[in-house]
């Protein structure tokens, strides 16, 4: 049974491309000096996903076009067509009947070394961490969650490894809704979230600054968020450099779109000069926001 995993837009299919190239360039480059290298999926969905485009009627100009319904490959799909192969592949999910679905899309490949894990991805990826040494594998972690469900101790997991890249598309629109303008108006649940995403609450005095004395009467000064999407973005960077070797200047997404609702990381965590020079040209190339651009139709 086919389970329909419909979601996305440009950005997807943008964000789909540069993943696939790094990991084709990945495998090819790495393939020569290490035997084990690992791709984990951890926000897996289906392993493909549901394009739908609407039914439209005729107009002065154009011929009507009937609703197309397409099945489009997803990250793990991509995953097990890349070449070199990975050795071993890892997708975690949550969600059951999404969780069976990769598993009869692993099923399809048995020769392929394929785990499929129905659990949180946090917890999923921190146990990978520990139960496995790294000097011998090198590995591609792909983070692309629903919300703001990856949590801080994750990534430092990942990071000191010094052996994973980690693709991170953050949702920075699920920052800038939980970081509301005043300090005063973020709620138990929200401070919660967003001390987990950053390890801990010292985002309250990096995001709302004390700025300012206090009046004669003793009143403190409203404490307010400044920062525009732009400038909250800079500042995960800033955070992600804090445990990872190196982050890149990362994609905006979507590309043809304000404000932005993503921001397409790479994060590397192998603190070798080579390592990094390497996975920086790569990373670079693809993230150059040149070869995104979106042009119109134009008019004959």
């Amino acid at each position: 049974m086919t389970v329909d995993h419909e979601f996305g837009g440009q950005h997807t299919e943008i964000k789909l491309s540069i993943v696939e190239g790094y990991l084709k360039a990945y495998t090819t480059a790495l393939r020569p000096n290490f035997k084990h290298l690992w791709y984990i999926d951890a926000f897996a969905g289906t392993g493909s996903r549901t394009v739908r485009t609407d039914r439209r009627g005729a107009d002065l100009v154009e011929e009507p076009v009937e609703e197309v319904v397409e099945h489009r490959r997803g990250s793990a799909q991509i995953a097990l067509g890349v070449s070199p192969r990975f050795d071993f592949l890892m997708f975690v999910e949550r969600n059951p009947n999404y969780a069976s679905a990769l598993r009869d899309l692993a099923a399809k490949h048995l020769q392929r070394s394929i785990v499929v894990a129905e659990d949180d991805a946090n917890d999923a990826l921190k146990r990978l961490v520990a139960a496995n040494r790294w000097h011998d594998k090198r590995a591609v972690v792909f983070l692309d969650p629903y919300g703001m469900e990856v949590e801080w101790s994750t990534l430092e997991a990942l990071a000191s490894t010094q052996a994973i890249d980690v693709w991170f598309l953050f949702p920075l629109a699920g920052l800038y809704r939980q970081a509301t303008r005043r300090l005063v108006d973020i709620d138990d649940a929200k401070r919660a979230a967003l001390t987990r995403m950053f390890g801990s609450s010292t985002w309250e005095e990096e995001l709302y600054p004390i700025t300012g004395e206090a009046d004669m009467f003793g009143g403190i000064p409203e404490r307010r968020r400044e920062l525009d999407p732009s400038g909250l973005e800079q500042y995960v960077q800033k955070r992600l450099s804090e445990v990872f070797a190196h982050v890149l200047k990362p994609l905006a997404l979507p590309v043809d779109k304000h404000p932005q609702m993503f921001s397409l990381f790479l994060c590397i965590s192998n603190r070798a000069t080579g390592a990094i020079g390497l996975a920086t040209r790569i990373g670079s190339h693809l993230l150059d926001p040149k070869r995104h651009i979106i042009i119109g139709p134009t008019m004959k």
